[in-house]
């Protein structure tokens, strides 16, 4: 009855009796609903060390308090010491690797803003860029975590602020997928950084996407690691070790006003993108994450928070926020005490190492996916000058870097948070025999091995 639903043998009937819509497309010859993994990809995943990430947050605790206003002198304590860590864990990884991972401080100054910097600050993140083969590929993937730390007090800049889980854990992961990476080659670009000051305000994050936006960057996922490794919440207690939330915008912070006419037009407000990159590395989990699961949260952070991710949406670029499925607040901005016998303060007996390496993987996937794969289609309309119940889609190969070797189409209902069909082309164009009024369509490059870009939804054209 139903021919396309033989690709889905294992799915409850519920949901094959939602999906039965779909059994018009049966002729159009569906694919597999994700690519296929790439054992490359799966062989850097299993380098992930959970031993490496625990030795870096216990050196990163021990210099006491990574607070943005702490001492930048010391080799032994405050922002300084952990930055020049960093640095020369990035440079070790480097020289291992010939050479070809460029290492930089990001420098700026900060002036009091009366709120949570008191005097001028010279800021710096910790920047390390792996550039890409492809000099006509000027794509970039940026991985991030931030490197300062707080207590109760956010003005405190001289009381023990270990940090372990908030943000040691991202900054950790960052360095470890720097130490994996940095010697593979990729056609375009990838960095990882360490920024600083996102406890006094994401002022190292707003300063490097604004360089991104000033330089002209290509960016086409950020990466946002703000922690990610503690599976133990607290009020109430809830363990949960195998998911990982990833929250993103649905409507774009810098979008113009044709585009907002557009998008009230097509209630396109759940297709950003960067709701489509969390969808990337929702699939991207799926396919190397081992049981691993990344939830998807359609708000641009948690309630009423903000984070590093938040500037780059600001500046139009896609960007989301990994963060871990339950929080416990007696581990986040705390001074270290116990009180009625319970323990608070951000320590390092707070993160779970093995949780943290899964977490990594994720983040790795989808850059090495993106990194593989094709640049995204460009120019992607829907053709609306025929008034019929069939859905006519056209696109042109992407302006950057390698050709691709094909395009799918991606299919979901309208209700549906993820895509649910996915068609193989070979040209740039597409006549589907379903109704786009009652559909969501997305289309995305492939190269000849499977890897896949993200989505692009389409715009109306004529």
């Amino acid at each position: 009855m139903f021919p396309i639903l033989s690709y889905l043998p294992r799915m409850k009937l519920a949901t094959l009796l939602l999906l039965a819509p779909f059994a018009a497309l049966a002729q159009t010859k569906p694919a597999p609903l994700l690519p296929p993994a790439d054992p490359r990809i799966q062989k850097l995943v299993d380098e992930i060390s959970a031993k490496n990430l625990e030795a870096d947050i216990r050196k990163l605790v021990s210099f006491g308090t990574r607070h943005t206003l702490s001492d930048t002198k010391s080799p032994t304590r405050g922002i300084g010491a952990a930055r020049n860590y960093v640095r020369d864990e990035f440079l070790k990884y480097s020289k291992a690797s010939g050479g070809r991972l460029m290492v930089e401080m990001d420098t700026f100054t900060v002036k009091p803003d009366g709120r949570r910097i008191n005097q001028p600050v010279l800021m710096a993140n910790v920047l390390a860029t792996l550039p890409g083969t492809d000099p006509t590929d000027t794509r970039i993937i940026l991985v991030s975590g931030h490197i300062d730390s707080r207590v109760s007090d956010v003005m405190n800049a001289t009381a023990d602020a270990p940090g372990a889980n908030d943000d040691g854990s991202g900054t950790v992961l960052v360095m470890e997928l720097a130490r994996v990476l940095a010697g593979q080659k990729f056609s375009c670009t990838l960095k990882f950084v360490a920024v600083q000051g996102e406890e006094q305000g994401l002022y190292g994050s707003g300063h490097l996407a604004e360089r991104a936006k000033k330089e002209g960057w290509n960016l086409i996922a950020m990466l946002n690691n703000d922690i990610v490794g503690n599976s133990h919440g607290f009020d109430p207690v809830i363990n949960d070790a195998t998911r990982l939330r990833v929250f993103s915008e649905g409507v774009p912070a810098n979008e113009t006003p044709d585009q907002a006419k557009q998008r009230r037009q097509l209630s396109s407000e759940n297709d950003g993108i960067s709701r489509q990159l969390a969808r990337y590395t929702q699939r991207t989990g799926q396919l190397y994450g081992k049981g691993h699961q990344v939830v998807l949260e359609y708000r641009p952070d948690r309630f009423l928070r903000g984070g590093d991710h938040t500037p780059f949406n600001q500046q139009g670029f896609a960007a989301v926020r990994f963060t871990e499925m339950n929080e416990d607040y007696t581990h986040q901005h705390q001074d270290l005490r116990t009180e009625k016998g319970r323990p608070y303060g951000d320590v390092t007996e707070g993160v779970d190492f093995a949780y943290l390496r899964r977490n990594a993987g994720i983040n790795l996937a989808t850059m090495a996916s993106l990194a593989l794969a094709p640049a995204a289609p460009a120019k992607v309309e829907v053709l609306t000058a025929n008034l019929t119940n069939r859905t006519e889609l056209r696109w042109q190969a992407p302006a950057t870097g390698p050709k691709p070797a094909g395009y799918v189409v991606l299919v979901r209902e309208t209700s549906a948070p993820q895509w649910q069909q996915r068609y193989p082309m070979a040209g740039t164009t597409a006549d589907l025999p379903i109704s786009k009024d009652n559909f969501i369509f997305g289309v995305a490059s492939v190269d000849a091995a499977g890897h896949e870009s993200v989505a692009v939804l389409p715009v109306v054209g004529r």
